[in-house]
């Protein structure tokens, strides 16, 4: 599973063929992102992530996603200048793709068989918030909604998965990601 996480292919948010292989020995967090959702603030969040641990190893990858109400609906220069714009952000963005429709792309497949199910903050009310507008997942281990946070050690393993209400300085995520920093390969 672990190296055949960075094979598969993608593209970067300008279209060029890539894939997760140039982040191989760093600490990854892959969260699937929109423009047009209540969560989108965690943009900063997610920004700051990345600039406090990217020297120690650590990259935020975002990966726009249409498949939660709509809520990417641009295309990747809009997606690109919002996200500059408003949120400055400098991580790693990539094409459009598919996680909880048809045809899933397999890195969320992989992401998804390796963690089917997200770490919640305390207290959380998410999962009721979500069948209050009936936007349940349809399937056990879909992703529940836009900013699903994904963690990867430098080995490739996918480490743990935390649910879209999990902010970018919650404490759980914060030491999670600091041990998967202090690992080495």
């Amino acid at each position: 599973m672990n190296d055949s996480l960075y094979a598969i292919p993608l593209k970067t948010l300008s279209g060029n063929p890539t894939d997760l292989g140039q982040y191989k020995g760093q600490v990854l967090l892959i969260v699937n992102v929109a423009s047009q959702c209540g969560l989108t603030p965690q943009y900063a969040g997610l920004e700051k992530l990345f600039e406090t641990y990217r020297a120690q190893g650590l990259q935020v990858l975002g990966f726009p996603c249409n498949d939660f109400a709509g809520q990417e609906p641009g295309s990747a220069d809009d997606i690109a200048a919002f996200c500059t714009t408003h949120f400055g952000v400098q991580f790693p963005m990539f094409a459009k793709l598919a996680i909880n429709s048809e045809p899933r792309h397999p890195l969320y497949a992989r992401l998804i068989a390796a963690q089917p199910s997200a770490t919640f903050p305390a207290a959380s009310d998410f999962v009721e918030k979500l069948g209050q507008y009936n936007c349940l997942p349809k399937q056990a281990g879909d992703v529940l909604w836009n900013f699903e946070k994904f963690l990867v050690g430098r080995d490739g393993t996918v480490l743990q998965r935390f649910s879209p209400d999990t902010a970018p300085d919650d404490a759980a995520l914060l030491a999670a990601i600091e041990a998967a920093l202090a690992q080495t390969r």
